[in-house]
């Protein structure tokens, strides 16, 4: 059975074909991908079907994110295994990439509740990642506001960038379960919920 999740203003759901000329476009934007690394339509057309393998391997993945009734791809938010050995793996990774003109709206925020509570409920993670590099404001402040926490011991340099490139040194922050459940902190969304969509069975 396919599983959609759902909040008040998105769908995060599985991928489909015509979401791959949306994504290129998106993944081509300097904006975007000012603190990724460079994607071509071959790679961005392969880090869906990546996420498609994913999904249906484990249940999960990057979702693509979409403004029901408005726009059918704003981006993908979500969690995938870990495909790089590092210090830190196995480990679950939560990432974001949302289109320019959709920052800035609480979107993020609003998707990223709605993947931590799916982990630790549906899926039952007892913990998650996320990295990005130093100089990535928007997206370890994210991390922040989510209650993820960072150790600055375990800042590692990625395995996916070569030696030297501007890109390579990566700041990991984590989330668990217990952490989540236990602090007083936490941000909160309270217009957020998260729905288990079935859809159709696969053939």
């Amino acid at each position: 059975m396919a599983i959609s999740l759902r909040t008040p203003r998105l769908l995060l759901r599985e991928w489909r074909d015509d979401d791959r000329e949306p994504f290129a476009r998106m993944s081509n934007d300097p904006a975007v991908m000012e603190m990724l690394l460079p994607m071509d339509r071959a790679a961005s057309d392969a880090w869906i079907m990546q996420m498609q393998a994913h999904h249906h391997k484990h249940g999960f993945c990057q979702w693509a994110v979409e403004l029901p009734g408005q726009v059918s791809l704003i981006g993908a938010v979500g969690l995938n295994w870990v495909p790089h050995k590092t210090p830190f793996t196995p480990a679950v990774e939560m990432g974001w990439r949302l289109a320019h003109p959709y920052w800035g709206q609480g979107y993020a925020l609003e998707a990223a509740l709605a993947v931590i509570d799916d982990a630790f409920g549906r899926i039952g993670l007892d913990e998650m990642v996320a990295y990005t590099v130093p100089a990535n404001r928007r997206s370890w402040g994210l991390m922040e506001r989510l209650g993820m926490r960072r150790d600055p011991k375990e800042d590692f340099d990625h395995p996916a960038c070569p030696e030297g490139h501007p890109l390579r040194r990566h700041v990991l922050y984590r989330l668990s379960r217990q952490s989540r459940t236990k602090s007083a902190s936490l941000p909160t969304h309270p217009s957020v919920t998260s729905l288990l969509i079935p859809r159709a069975r696969r053939q």
